[in-house]
């Protein structure tokens, strides 16, 4: 049974929503400045998750009149934005740290903190689970953008409470800002990564070089059946693969042969590429351009 990505990026919104309020109001208590780092970073992964949820319903409605080749582009367009926020957490995360550095307070309760942090941590990594999974089977770019998100959250979370525990056995209050820069560099980095897996599709980038010989490994499975194959373009939109090329046959054959080869081509390629749109335009042989 396939999963159902609304559902499933609800269920994110959700376990979001109740770790943000956790870990601000405890922040706030403790004097922290990493937990309440970690509550703002929680806050974007909420706004992130609730942009997948939206993305999600969007892109999985059938193509239109407006929108002939579907909507599934509206999934980059969030794993964009969603690397964008994380960006902005990291950034005013460092500027925290730096006003910590420089005015240093004493933490309270920090066993208060590192308890929120270990339960948000456990509650984030079962459902990145749950969404990454769902990612993978669905081949949703928000979905995927959502799970990262969950998972830095994870990390992020666990160092937190690692330094508070340091503190508390120390002493060395300059450790909480310390940990939460490095925290924010990591999760900066992790967004540079995804940025460079979402926002390539927003200007129709080929597939990979892999995925393409794999698509020609197919079309030449057949090539006793035909002359060439020229014009060939591959790009991608949220799920779905788009792949289109030109097909030179031989003149005798009869519509009917050329229209059960194409069929033959385009159903192997989407035993491979389950989402794959596929656009065949077949050509004479007498017509073929040199």
């Amino acid at each position: 049974m396939n999963p159902n990505p609304s559902k499933i990026a609800f269920l994110s919104v959700i376990s979001n929503t109740f770790v943000v309020i956790l870990k601000i109001i405890v922040g706030i208590i403790t004097g922290s400045v990493a937990v309440l780092s970690e509550g703002i970073h929680s806050s974007l992964d909420l706004m992130a998750s609730l942009i997948a949820f939206f993305s999600v319903r969007i892109s999985g409605k059938p193509a239109d009149k407006d929108h002939p080749y579907g909507h599934g582009k509206i999934e980059n367009i969030s794993g964009t934005i969603e690397t964008l926020l994380i960006f902005v957490a990291g950034i005013w995360i460092i500027y925290e740290c730096i006003h910590k550095i420089l005015h240093p307070e004493p933490i309270q309760l920090p066993f208060l903190g590192i308890l929120v942090m270990l339960i948000g941590a456990t509650i984030n990594f079962i459902v990145s689970r749950i969404v990454g999974r769902t990612a993978e089977k669905t081949k949703s770019m928000a979905m995927k953008s959502n799970a990262l998100h969950l998972l830095t959250d994870v990390y992020t979370s666990l160092g937190v409470a690692i330094s508070l525990l340091l503190v508390l056995l120390t002493g060395w209050y300059i450790l909480d800002p310390i940990i939460g820069i490095v925290l924010a560099v990591y999760i900066m980095f992790e967004a540079f990564k995804l940025m460079k897996e979402s926002f390539p599709p927003l200007m129709d980038v080929r597939l990979s070089a892999e995925e393409e010989e794999q698509l020609l490994q197919i079309i030449e499975s057949y090539k006793e059946e035909y002359v060439e194959v020229h014009d060939f373009r591959t790009r991608r939109s949220g799920k779905d693969e788009y792949i289109d090329f030109h097909l030179v046959v031989p003149s005798h054959y009869s519509i009917e042969t050329v229209h059960d080869l194409c069929d033959r081509i385009e159903q192997d390629i989407i035993n491979l590429f389950a989402n794959a749109q596929v656009l065949i335009h077949p050509e004479p042989e007498h017509e073929r351009k040199d």
